[in-house]
């Protein structure tokens, strides 16, 4: 054989150890980060067209990831049932916003994932916050939440302002520990005001600002569409905290296993009713 056969044919042959070698490699890879990637089971799955999210088993529980650390006015922060994927948060001191990071198969049902900031009160309390989801291309169901919670448990007693990242408020409470959340849906507006997108638009409302009230067990949903001085929307529920409790901000991508983030701004938290603004 001559010998420009011969380097031709040693060069093929070189050639397809490499490609070998190389798709093995990718495979292992493969096979490495299904192993490693977090897995979630159905019923934690978002609702579609082929699937309906249903409620946890009654027995099925994570405990919280707790951080008694400070951020901003807030004394700590927890991963509230411990989403598949960590949660964080951080605070611009200049600007006064708080940027969530979080997973989470829902703020529902008769348990809850979502990253929380918290503090520990007592007595009437007024708390509003604007809100923004800096991706435009989020799941529509997540959840910026505002809520007063008794413990930090994943299954906690709870009364919750949401705003949805199509639009919709809600009004919401588990009244006792482990039972399923129970709400008003509000939908306020046109587009690009608080509550104006119904959930099956294809236009997410970005900036907004909503509030809620304690007086005595008495909790209000607060808004504003346009700017002007917030006012309470639709009646309050009713639930009982034994003191102290948390209040704080959170949020939810409403995926089990893919973080989202909301940027929630200009908090006012007071610990008397009738300040909310």
């Amino acid at each position: 054989m001559k010998p420009a056969v011969w380097r031709w044919f040693l060069l093929f042959g070189l050639c397809a150890m490499l490609w070998v070698w190389w798709a093995g490699a990718q495979s292992a890879a493969s096979a490495q980060n299904a192993a490693g990637a977090p897995r979630a089971p159905d019923w934690a799955q978002p609702g579609s067209a082929t699937h309906a999210q249903v409620a946890p088993p009654s027995d099925f529980h994570r405990p919280s990831t707790n951080f008694n650390t400070q951020i901003g006015i807030f004394e700590g922060q927890s991963d509230i049932g411990s989403a598949l994927v960590p949660g964080s948060a951080s605070y611009d001191a200049t600007s006064g916003a708080y940027t969530i990071n979080s997973a989470g198969y829902n703020i529902w049902y008769t348990r809850d994932e979502f990253r929380y900031l918290w503090k520990k009160m007592s007595g009437d309390v007024s708390l509003a916050v604007d809100i923004a989801f800096p991706d435009p291309k989020g799941y529509g169901d997540r959840k910026a939440v505002l809520v007063f919670r008794q413990s930090l448990d994943d299954d906690s007693q709870e009364a919750i302002v949401a705003l949805h990242g199509l639009g919709m408020i809600h009004l919401a409470e588990r009244s006792e520990k482990g039972v399923r959340v129970k709400d008003m849906e509000y939908r306020i507006g046109g587009r690009g005001r608080p509550g104006g997108a119904s959930p099956d638009s294809l236009v997410p409302v970005m900036a907004k600002r909503i509030g809620i009230e304690k007086r005595g067990d008495l909790f209000a949903l607060f808004v504003s569409l346009e700017g002007e001085p917030m006012h309470q929307f639709g009646p309050p529920i009713q639930l009982h905290l034994d003191a102290p409790f948390y209040v704080g901000i959170g949020f939810c991508s409403h995926l089990p296993t893919t973080s989202d983030t909301a940027v929630l701004s200009d908090v006012a938290l007071e610990n008397t009713a009738g300040r909310v603004h």
